[in-house]
């Protein structure tokens, strides 16, 4: 899995990934977020419901169409273990 640093989720400091494993999606819905409108779907732990932060379904600015397929995590929802640098 691969990310990229610089990204802002609802309640702080986010990660976009490539891939995730282990988490459900939701509807997709338009909203307008920082960077212009998107259409997104909430991910969510597939063991205790969590919601995480969302897939990018669609973008519909040009310079943002590298996002889509695209997953935003947010730090706060992330754990540090088995010695992650």
């Amino acid at each position: 899995m691969f990310f990229f640093q610089s990204f802002q989720g609802s309640q702080g400091r986010a990660y976009l990934f490539n891939s995730v494993v282990n988490v459900g999606c939701g509807p997709a819905e338009e909203r307008e977020l920082l960077t212009g409108l998107h259409a997104v779907a909430d991910i969510f732990c597939k063991c205790c419901k969590t919601t995480l932060g969302w897939k990018y379904e669609q973008a519909f600015v040009s310079s943002q169409k590298y996002k889509e397929g695209k997953y935003i995590i947010e730090l706060a929802h992330m754990i540090k273990d088995n010695g992650w640098d």
